[in-house]
Formats: structure tokens, C-alpha cells, sequence
């Protein structure tokens, strides 16, 4: 449930080699910027070098008043709207929206993702075809600063991460209501919906349907 094989099919992403590296999502988020560099350097001539380790795709359409830091790879057809604030340390893969003053920092976006409206994603990877509604974000940082642990109320398991900042891992196909906030150390499996104005935290299972923390149902698979 928490590994990077049962959330992501890495043939939809440039970060397949990458992340075949880890057991563990979280584990790939340590080394996200020195890896974008390495990859940029390899990229063929479909890609820009438009600033020192910042490569876009020549399909890709970024608006004259996004921000784009390095390190940072745009992928093709991907379009990055006005007032994207993209600070660096980001993977952004093909056909993806990253829209209006949505802001991304250490993160992997696999291809066709959609972050659209006002939203925050840190220390995070989206899965293929994810989508996150208005408003909703990724919360990396504890409020008491602590380092962030997976936590399964399922099962009882706990997992150490190491990581004072981690936002949510989003499998494949997860889709994600407007204004909800993804606590620290959230894992979301695949074909998961979570509903509008949920405050979610721990380990939610694939193919599921979240309500609320204390109704969270299964969808019928057919």
C-alpha cells in the first residue's frame, strides 16, 4: 500500500529510472533536485534550456507571468498558466495543467496531471492522472515541527520517514476536492476520490471513496 509499485505505474513519467531506485515514495524526495539536473542535461532538442537547469518542452505553452525556478523540467503539451509560481525542484511531466497561482516546490508530477486552481504542492508526488480541486493543498510541515510519520489506523503501522517536510503521495488516478488540505505524511492510494472540504491525514486505501475521516467507503469495481 505505501510503495512506490502499488501507487504509480512509472511508465508515465520521466522519473521512471528514479524512483525504481526506492522502496519508498517519500525516499526520492531528498535527491529531486540534484536528480532534475543530472536528467535536464541528457534531455534531446525537444527541450529548451531557457535558463541556467530550467528545460521546457518546445509544445509546452508557460504564460509570460509564470515563475519557473531551477531546477525544473517542463514536459510536452504540458501548459503553465499565469501567475504559476513553480520555485524550483519540480518534475512537471507531460500533458499536465498547472494553473492559476498554484504554487509547486520539490515535487514529481507524473504526466497528465492537473494542479489547476490556487493550489500549494510540496514535497510531493502526484501519480498519473491525479487531479487536485480548487484550493485543496499539500500541508509538508508539522505544526510542532516534528519529523513526519506514516501512519495506518487500519493496521496500527507506523513509519519513521526522517523527513521534517513530506506532503502527500497521490497514487495514480486520485482525485482530490476542492479546498481539502492533505496533512503532512498523507498517502492516498489509486483510484481514490476524497471529498470536497476533507481534512485528511494517514493512509488512505486504493479504490476508495473518503468522506470523512470516520466514513470512508469502498468503490464497486466492475
Amino acid at each position: 500500500m505505501y510503495k512506490i509499485k502499488d501507487l504509480y505505474d512509472l511508465n508515465h513519467t520521466l522519473a521512471k529510472d528514479y524512483l525504481s531506485k526506492f522502496e519508498y515514495p517519500w525516499e526520492a524526495l531528498k535527491y529531486i533536485k540534484e536528480w532534475i539536473i543530472e536528467l535536464g542535461k541528457t534531455l534531446g532538442d525537444e527541450y529548451e534550456e531557457i535558463e541556467e537547469n530550467i528545460w521546457v518542452h518546445k509544445t509546452a505553452n508557460v504564460f509570460k507571468s509564470a515563475y519557473i525556478g531551477s531546477p525544473c523540467i517542463i514536459g510536452p503539451n504540458t501548459e503553465i498558466r499565469h501567475s504559476a509560481f513553480i520555485r524550483g525542484s519540480a518534475l512537471v511531466g507531460e500533458n499536465c495543467v498547472i494553473g492559476n497561482s498554484v504554487e509547486l516546490k520539490n515535487v514529481i508530477i507524473f504526466d497528465n496531471v492537473q494542479v489547476p486552481h490556487f493550489n500549494y504542492v510540496g514535497d510531493s508526488i502526484l501519480g498519473y492522472k491525479s487531479h487536485m480541486g480548487a484550493c485543496s493543498i499539500t500541508s509538508n510541515v508539522k505544526s510542532d515541527k516534528t519529523l513526519v510519520k506514516i501512519k495506518d489506523k487500519v493496521t496500527g503501522e507506523i513509519i519513521e520517514t526522517g523527513l521534517k517536510k513530506m506532503g502527500a503521495m497521490l497514487g495514480d488516478n486520485v482525485e482530490v476536492g476542492c479546498n481539502s488540505v492533505l496533512n503532512p505524511g498523507t498517502i492516498i492510494g489509486k483510484n481514490t476520490n476524497i471529498y470536497p472540504l476533507s481534512c485528511v491525514r494517514g493512509v488512505i486505501s486504493d479504490n476508495s471513496i473518503y468522506k470523512n475521516e470516520n466514513n470512508i467507503i469502498k468503490k464497486e469495481i466492475k
